[in-house]
C-alpha cells in the first residue's frame, strides 16, 4: 500500500490558546486559528490540529485519558485509499467522511484517518555543508549561519511514537494489514516502523508499556537540518519552554534530536537528518541503552563570550 506517511495528528486540550502559543513558538504555521482550535502546519501542508476536548466532531479519547484523538495518515492516490477500505473492511468498521477520506481504528485502539496527502512542495534549501577534501555544498559568500533569518519553520510531520499494551499485536497490524516495514527495533522495548510511500527510518516507534499508560509519548516534525534544530530550539528555551531530553543524536535513524515538554500531555521533538531505508535494508535489533539510543548527548547552556575576564583555568560555569 502506498501510505507515504503522518499528515496530520489530532488532539482534543483544555487550553486551546496555550497549546497555539505553543505551537507557533515551537515553529508551526497557524491556520483557521480561533478560540475553537484549528491546524498548525509545517512548510509542506502536514499539520497537528486541536480542538476543545469536549468538541463533538473528535473522536473519543482512549479510555487513558491521553490527549491524541487521532493519527491522518496521508496515502498517494485514492486507489490506495480503496486498498485500506477494502483490507480493513474485513474484520472493522472502515466510515467514510465527508472529505473524502476514510477512518478506522487499529488493533490498539488508536483512531486513524487516511486521506490523499495533502503533502505540498516548499522550495526551501536544505542545510548545505561544507567538508574538507569535498566539492564545497555552500559556495563563496553563502553564509551557513543568519541571525537575522526570519523565524524557523518546520519542514514536515516526521513520526510519533505510541505507547501500547500488546507490542507484537500492535506491530503485526501494520506490518501484516498496512504494509509497514520494520526497519529496526529495540530488544524489549519494540519496533520502528515505515510506510512503504517513504524512505524515512520511521514514522511509528511501538513502546511495550502497561495498559494504563498507553497513549503517545513524542511527536515530531522534521526541520532543515541539525543548525535548525539547534539554533530553533535554542530560541525555544530562551521563550521559557523546558527542554526534556537533548539535544543530540539518535543512532537507530541517526537523527538529530532535541525534546521537549508540551501542554499536548506528551513531548514534542524538533528531529532532523534521519536515514533513509529501502527494501534492500537488513534491520537491526539492538538490546536498549543509553549507548544505543544516542550517539551523543550535549547540554543547553546561556550563550558566553570568550574575553580576558574568563576564569584563567578555563571553568566558565
Amino acid at each position: 500500500m502506498n501510505i507515504i506517511g503522518l499528515d496530520e495528528v489530532v488532539f482534543g486540550v483544555e487550553d486551546v490558546s496555550g497549546c497555539a502559543r505553543y505551537l507557533e513558538d515551537y515553529g508551526l504555521l497557524p491556520v483557521g486559528v480561533s478560540a475553537a482550535g484549528g491546524r498548525f502546519e509545517a512548510l509542506d501542508g502536514t499539520a497537528v490540529r486541536i480542538a476543545r476536548s469536549e468538541d463533538p466532531a473528535l473522536p473519543a479519547p482512549l479510555e487513558t485519558g491521553c490527549m491524541l484523538r487521532k493519527t491522518i495518515l496521508g496515502v498517494a492516490d485514492a486507489a490506495t485509499l480503496e486498498q485500506i477500505a477494502q483490507e480493513l473492511g474485513k474484520d472493522r468498521e472502515v466510515r467514510r467522511l465527508d472529505d473524502g477520506s476514510l477512518e478506522s481504528v487499529d488493533d490498539m485502539g488508536f483512531v486513524l484517518g487516511f486521506r490523499v496527502t495533502v503533502r505540498r512542495a516548499h522550495g526551501q534549501a536544505p542545510e548545505r555543508v561544507n567538508a574538507p577534501g569535498a566539492p564545497a555544498q555552500r559556495g563563496p559568500n553563502t553564509l551557513g549561519v543568519d541571525l537575522q533569518a526570519p523565524r524557523i519553520i518546520a519542514r514536515t510531520l516526521s513520526h510519533i511514537v505510541y505507547f501500547v499494551p500488546d507490542c507484537a499485536r500492535a506491530t503485526a497490524f501494520y506490518t501484516e494489514r498496512l504494509g509497514f516495514r520494520v526497519t529496526d527495533a529495540f530488544e524489549g522495548m519494540g519496533p520502528f516502523i515505515q510506510p512503504a510511500g517513504t524512505q524515512d527510518h520511521h514514522t511509528h516507534f511501538l513502546i511495550q508499556a502497561p495498559a494504563h499508560m498507553q497513549g503517545v509519548e513524542h511527536f515530531t516534525f522534521h526541520f532543515g537540518g541539525p543548525t535548525e534544530v539547534l539554533q530553533n530550539g535554542s530560541r525555544f528555551v530562551e521563550k521559557g519552554y523546558q527542554a526534556f531530553w537533548g539535544p543530540g543524536r539518535h543512532v537507530l535513524g541517526s537523527n538529530w534530536f532535541w525534546y521537549f515538554n508540551s501542554p499536548l500531555a506528551c513531548h514534542m521533538e524538533m528531529d532532523a537528518d534521519m536515514d533513509l531505508h529501502d527494501e534492500g535494508w537488513t534491520p537491526r535489533r539492538w538490546p536498549i541503552s543509553a549507548d544505543n539510543s544516542q550517539a551523543f548527548l550535549l547540554g543547553y547552556r546561556k550563550k558566553w563570550l570568550p574575553g580576558p575576564d574568563c576564569p584563567p583555568n578555563g571553568d566558565y560555569q
